[in-house]
């Protein structure tokens, strides 16, 4: 942790804080969102359908509005973008917190993940361009930032939802009202470069990036890890719930693949990634990075082979250790490629138009993901109707071998190397 702080403080002020930042939006996104279901369900009283919904437009809303939310910060600058994200998660999360009708519900859904769409970009490319020749280092301490806030938020969120989830909306929408007057006392105002300025078309310039072949080849291939690593929170909660039970010792291993998942990435982000500059090249390291996340279903692949005991601990032993593994894995995977990962955003970007190139490549692995999950949780209930167990995890064992090997290949072919986006014609107003 020494060394974390240390690290840090070397990064000029605007790096500090954006990386503060990232904990603070986890801290009180992860208070409140895993209580929300709950909440609708059963204080509200809604529907099933009608949870999901809700749960759906925030989705939607966020991943939906990624390329507009990085297309506005390029326009506008970074900072108001942040601080606009800042301000309407605050509007709606308290809004969560208070209100019961299912229009208002929805309204404030749609605005906790338009605000996501809307600060996400920017500070992924504010980070970027303050941080200079050290973006990769800067990238790796700001996923341990980012994996502290979602470790510790759900801890606070249970804690203050035993009193009121009332009290937990409100105590998150408390905390992005002060970090977005925070962003507005301290934060830079910062502005990306784009093709012809601030003054540029928005179309031309989204055709323009429709025409970076190595980018979109490039985001199509990391969609893969993304559903990879998304299955910490679908498929591998499933299958300890499965053989474990829904009582406390199923929600104890499940607590326990959180921790390793999120303290894995806080204690050896930084110096994982130190290894890999020292060892390696950046196409190489992704290339490593999702095919350890692949290889993160082979214990799980290998459990399917067992027999699993009736009961006491052998049996929970059976349904926590492949899952926590698999975390595992899949945490050091990420670990290995996310610096790397971010970095080669901006290159291929060409260092222009670095949010907008953010918010397409959020939006491509959000959709990536929902269908993903989709194919995923069909899966797994035809492993369960057929008998066959193992057919999910060899899948997703396959998907991060198939992702890996789209990787080499464009890293072989160079195409992971630096290109700038071709200018597009009649860019000014």
């Amino acid at each position: 942790m020494k060394g974390t702080i240390t690290q840090l403080r070397s990064y000029e002020r605007s790096v500090q804080l954006l990386m503060v930042n990232q904990f603070t939006i986890n801290l009180g996104f992860y208070m409140l969102m895993p209580f929300l279901a709950q909440h609708l369900s059963g204080t509200l009283g809604l529907a099933g359908w009608l949870v999901g919904l809700v749960l759906g437009v925030r989705n939607f809303s966020q991943q939906g509005m990624f390329l507009i939310g990085g297309t506005l910060a390029d326009r506008l600058g970074y900072k108001p973008l942040i601080v606009a994200g800042c301000l309407l998660r605050t509007v709606g999360f308290a809004a969560l917190g208070l209100v019961g009708s299912t229009p208002a519900l929805l309204a404030a859904s749609a605005a906790t993940g338009l605000a996501g769409a809307l600060f996400n970009p920017a500070v992924r490319a504010y980070l970027a361009a303050d941080a200079g020749e050290r973006r990769v280092e800067a990238f790796a301490l700001f996923n341990v930032f980012y994996q502290a806030g979602i470790l510790l938020g759900p801890l606070v969120g249970m804690v203050l939802t035993g009193f009121d989830f009332r009290l937990t909306c409100l105590v998150a929408a408390g905390i992005f009202a002060l970090l977005g007057i925070l962003q507005i006392r301290a934060l830079p105002a910062r502005r990306g470069a784009g093709p012809s300025g601030s003054s540029g078309r928005v179309l031309p310039q989204w055709r323009a990036i429709a025409r970076n072949r190595p980018f979109l080849l490039f985001s199509l291939a990391m969609t893969g890890s993304y559903v990879l690593t998304f299955q910490v929170y679908l498929a591998l909660p499933l299958e300890i719930r499965r053989l474990a039970g829904q009582g406390t010792p199923g929600t104890t291993a499940v607590v326990v693949l959180f921790a390793v998942s999120g303290l894995a990435t806080i204690l050896g982000q930084t110096r994982v990634t130190a290894w890999c500059r020292a060892h390696t090249v950046p196409g190489r390291a992704l290339v490593l990075g999702v095919a350890t996340m692949g290889a993160g279903f082979l214990p799980l692949l290998a459990a399917t082979a067992l027999p699993v005991p009736d009961g006491g601990a052998a049996r929970w032993l059976t349904a926590a250790v492949p899952s926590v593994l698999a975390a595992l894995l899949l945490g050091v995977g990420t670990m290995i490629a996310y610096p790397f990962e971010m970095d080669t955003v901006v290159r291929l970007a060409g260092d222009r138009l670095v949010a907008t190139h953010y918010g397409l490549y959020n939006t491509v692995c959000g959709i990536g993901i929902t269908l993903g999950n989709l194919l995923t949780g069909a899966a797994l209930d035809a492993a369960r109707s057929a008998g066959l167990p193992a057919l999910p995890w060899l899948a997703l064992s396959a998907l991060g071998l198939g992702c890996a090997a789209a990787l080499h290949a464009l890293h072989r072919t160079g195409r992971l190397t630096p290109r700038p986006v071709a200018e597009p014609q009649h860019a000014t107003a």
